[in-house]
């Protein structure tokens, strides 16, 4: 379940230089990445999670790794970890492999199916929150997958607009069903997120489900 304020969640931390950007960069900068992006769409449309346990276990990751690994580094020690965590191989498997070992035995392992390609709901209870209602991003800091930015956290911003109900991550990741929920598009001055030192008149909108959500006055 780690990932409590995870290295992740790197939005508004200062101290990691500027963006570098790449001119004409290439979809893979190596043939290894095209085949981990190949093998993680075809693990996870067999079913051995979903984009939400993806997701987490990309941050559960330790944070060396996570930071030193490049983009697809990551993909693919998240997708090792998917892997033993549904017993499709067994745990050190891969590495006694790589050292010319046989590996370990798996436990036998059916695949769940492929998951479904969108993640919209229709469900029955009616938004609590409208466009133009003042509200606050809750203050939370649960073990396990969130979709809720930590920069946003107890912070007050504006509900922007109304999405379609959607499947909610918190829940998904860790295999306690859909439990799907309106999302809501929430606007928030930047001096509100990061102070008199963010530009005057900036905002920024966070895409963010009912629960991480309370009124305000």
């Amino acid at each position: 379940m780690r990932a409590v304020d995870g290295i992740h969640d790197m939005g508004g931390i200062q101290g990691f230089g500027s963006v570098r950007v790449e001119r004409d960069e290439p979809v893979f900068h190596a043939p290894w990445e095209g085949r981990v992006f190949a093998l993680t769409g075809l693990a996870l449309g067999a079913g051995v999670g979903n984009v939400d346990a993806f997701r987490h276990a990309i941050e559960r990751l330790d944070p060396v790794t996570y930071l030193t690994a490049g983009y697809y580094g990551r993909w693919l020690g998240a997708l090792e970890r998917l892997l033993a965590d549904a017993g499709a191989i067994a745990s050190g498997e891969l590495d006694a492999r790589i050292a010319g070992g046989p590996g370990g035995a798996a436990t036998p392992w059916t695949p769940a199916g492929p998951p479904s390609v969108t993640a919209v709901r229709t469900i029955a209870t009616p938004p609590r929150f409208a466009a133009g209602d003042p509200v606050r991003a809750r203050d939370l800091h649960p073990a396990g997958h969130t979709r809720l930015p930590r920069y946003v956290r107890g912070r007050p911003g504006v509900v922007a607009r109304v999405h379609p109900a959607c499947v909610f991550p918190d829940a998904h990741a860790h295999g306690r069903g859909e439990q799907a929920q309106h999302v809501y598009a929430v606007r928030f001055a930047a001096r509100d997120l990061w102070g008199d030192d963010a530009e005057a008149g900036a905002v920024v909108h966070v895409d963010l489900f009912e629960a991480y959500l309370e009124a305000r006055s």
